[in-house]
């Protein structure tokens, strides 16, 4: 098992490579880049490293310290395509301390095993792929022309010999015809062709519950029990051949995975490789309140600090410990400090990284150099309507000035302001673009001034529109 293990580990990036997958999407940020990646690569090394001290080796949390909307999320969602491992978003203000109505932090680790075991399952209907395929094209033959020896075996004792003579002699064109099917459904000739399929169809009660927190599973659990009491009955569909055959490829591929390996192996990438990132710390960090909406925030910490320690929790798939599992935190800290965690939960935190306030170059940057960048994105969305949309360099340096402006005016969000000022730069062209006669407009600095000028100037309205 320890073997298998190691083997999907050797796939795990290289820091640098980590990194430059990262700066696809990412503007700056080097420092928070380089911390994800070493953490991201500790994960591998510490599976080479001899067993005795393997367990020893805690993994090195890290909270990244910024504003709004200077990347953060972004990179977290982008590490989580390159972890190949189970990763989980959550906020910290989701949750609540144990007695009050909401979700307890133990939730998480629910819901990373659900993810892992999502993923163990995905991996394992990959290599009963072939198999289950051809299983599932031999069922839908079999609806397409039914098997003649059924009949045989419906005919009384007296005619059975000569109805088997029959099949005998019908057995090559049967088998004949069938291979013809076979073609004709391989090359889609068939894919307009309707079948009658028959698909488990559970009657299950509607069960909700109200709960207070930790109780989050009874509603699965009682669904599983009512789901072994009613029996499973058979709903007849009329689908397209497409979509019969997808039904059936997944009922067989279903019969062909041995769900209890996937469970041990899910449990297993989350205990070694799971990742959670944790968003919006700095919302439960210390507070004076004692009633009100705060009152739990201390609670929170209390709850999270033997989960980021490493405890065992349970899950419907068995115990789970979160002894390894990574913990990225991040949050904006205006308001509250790092130092304002309690002690013990700052300590499991060591790696600390400051992210950069964007500047106007940065904006200009965000706007053409990403792989998603918001230019290219607006483009796209155009050329669907058969319109070419491009900017000059000085129309660019404009929309990056003014949403900086802005952001110095009111809340600083960061790049998320490119997002309201590019959305009311285009509204005009974005509506009328299906009736337009002319297909090639160019955006230039007098088009970007004379639309948001107004906005600009007005500071009351700028604070409602951008």
């Amino acid at each position: 098992m320890a073997k298998d293990f190691k083997d999907d580990l050797v796939k795990v990036l290289t820091p640098r490579e980590i990194v430059s997958e990262l700066d696809k999407y990412i503007v700056g940020q080097d420092q928070a880049k380089r911390s994800v990646a070493v953490a991201l690569r500790n994960r591998w090394r510490r599976q080479q490293v001899p067993k005795e001290l393997r367990d020893e080796i805690a993994p090195k949390n890290i909270i990244m310290i910024g504003p709004t909307g200077v990347g953060k999320t972004e990179i977290a969602r982008r590490l989580a395509n390159l972890a190949r491992s189970p990763f989980l978003k959550v906020e910290a203000t989701k949750f609540t301390e144990v007695g009050y109505v909401g979700r307890d932090v133990e939730s998480m680790i629910r819901d990373l095993t659900e993810l892992a075991v999502n993923m163990a399952k995905k991996e394992e209907q990959e290599k009963v792929k072939i198999k289950a395929q051809e299983l599932a094209e031999e069922r839908l033959l079999d609806i397409l022309l039914p098997r003649r020896r059924e009949e045989a075996q419906e005919g009384d004792e007296g005619d059975r010999e000569k109805v088997l003579e029959v099949v005998r002699a019908d057995k090559a064109e049967a088998d004949s015809t069938r291979e013809k099917l076979r073609r004709l459904l391989r090359s889609g000739k068939l894919d307009n062709r309707y079948v009658e399929l028959e698909t488990a169809n559970k009657n299950i009660p509607m069960v909700e519950i109200f709960s207070g927190a930790g109780l989050e599973e009874m509603e699965f659990n009682i669904k599983e029990v009512f789901g072994n009491i009613f029996p499973t009955r058979k709903k007849k569909r009329r689908v397209k051949i497409p979509e019969a055959l997808e039904l059936l490829f997944q009922e067989e591929s279903q019969k062909l995975i041995d769900m209890e390996k996937v469970t041990e192996r899910a449990v297993r990438m989350t205990e070694q490789n799971g990742i959670i990132f944790l968003d919006e710390l700095d919302k439960v960090a210390g507070s004076d309140s004692k009633y009100g909406p705060d009152v739990s925030r201390e609670g929170v910490q209390r709850d999270l600090l033997p989960i980021v320690e490493g405890s065992t929790v349970t899950t419907k798939y068995g115990m789970v410990k979160t002894d390894h599992i990574l913990f990225i935190a991040a949050g904006a800290f205006n308001v509250s400090k790092p130092s304002d965690l309690l002690p013990e939960l700052q300590g499991r935190f060591p790696i600390r990284v400051e992210l950069d306030s964007l500047t106007e170059e940065d904006f200009v940057r965000i706007l053409k150099e990403p792989k998603n960048a918001l230019i290219t994105q607006y483009k796209a969305l155009l050329e669907t309507e058969g319109i070419e949309l491009s900017f000059e360099e000085s129309a660019v340096r404009e929309i990056a000035s003014i949403a900086s402006k802005v952001n110095e005016r009111m809340e600083n969000i960061g790049a998320r302001r490119l997002h309201t000022v590019m959305e009311k730069l285009l509204d005009e062209i974005s509506f009328d673009a299906p009736d337009m006669d002319e297909n090639k407009i160019v955006i230039d600095r007098k088009y970007v001034s004379d639309k948001l000028k107004d906005i600009l100037e007005d500071e009351n309205l700028s604070q409602y529109i951008l």
